[in-house]
């Protein structure tokens, strides 16, 4: 990429959407357009050493895009949504320098309402953890939520659902392998099960099949079963957000150069 570029002033890029709907892949071709940045809006990439079982993107998927906001803390690290946003802003600025497009891309709904409709957080002592899909028990949390701020571009990945459970299923075949089992073993070892972060999405089930409760095929359900609920969540939040374009996945990459 070139990095003597005049400062870029256009749209921060946001794409978001349900898990497993094709965010990553998309957002990497557009980044790789117009010189794009990525900065990870998903609560379960920020934990280190948590990669097959979160999804992230691997240096070969990267191919070339600087990746920002993955591997920030330990499991069971304290990082609140405040946090998120002070780094994202952080790293935008960073990234306007250079002459690059910033590029924000996950599907927490929390984390993403938190930067574009510029809520404002309690002082440090009197932060809380906040359940990112229950907004109305954070009032004390954030400002009321009016309009986005200016400078945000919403993209949205519109899927048809009988067509994401196929693309969360054939997921969960890809993600169950040995390398997720030793990623899984080496979690245990290290941090036990007195972590949310170790007990939430596909970990707990691959501890059940790996210590005999369940088989394989089971916890391959169960996994599914949640990567769903986690999705219809994720839209619940979302609808709430009437500046997203929704787009199928063929038009988002058009649709971006467009706008910026």
């Amino acid at each position: 990429m070139n990095n003597n570029l005049p400062r870029y002033n256009g749209p921060v890029v946001v794409i978001l959407g349900p898990t497993g709907s094709g965010k990553t892949g998309v957002s990497i071709k557009i980044a790789k357009a117009v010189n794009g940045e990525v900065i990870s809006a998903d609560s379960r990439a920020i934990y280190k050493g948590m990669d097959i079982g979160t999804a992230k993107p691997s240096i070969e998927e990267q191919d070339g895009v600087p990746h920002f906001g993955i591997d920030l803390v330990e499991p069971g690290e304290r990082f609140t949504v405040a946090d998120w946003k002070a780094y994202t802003e952080e790293k935008i600025e960073e990234i306007r320098s250079r002459g690059h497009v910033p590029m924000v891309v996950g599907g927490t709904g929390l984390y993403i309402d938190a930067l574009v409709y510029n809520y404002q957080f309690k002082n440090d002592g009197e932060r809380s953890e906040i359940n990112p899909y229950h907004r109305k028990d954070n009032a004390k949390e954030m400002t009321d939520r009016k309009t986005i701020c200016t400078n945000y571009l919403l993209v949205g990945v519109k899927t048809d659902p009988e067509v994401l459970r196929e693309r969360l299923a054939v997921r969960a075949e890809q993600m169950f392998c040995t390398e997720l089992y030793d990623e899984t073993q080496k979690m245990v070892e290290k941090y036990g099960w007195d972590s949310q972060a170790m007990k939430s999405n596909i970990y707990q089930f691959v501890w059940q099949y790996l210590s005999g409760e369940i088989s394989l095929e089971r916890a391959k359900e169960l996994f599914i079963y949640d990567d769903w609920h986690l999705a219809k969540r994720q839209l619940t939040w979302f609808k709430r957000t009437p500046e997203i374009n929704w787009l199928p996945l063929e038009k988002i990459y058009s649709f971006v150069l467009q706008c910026i």
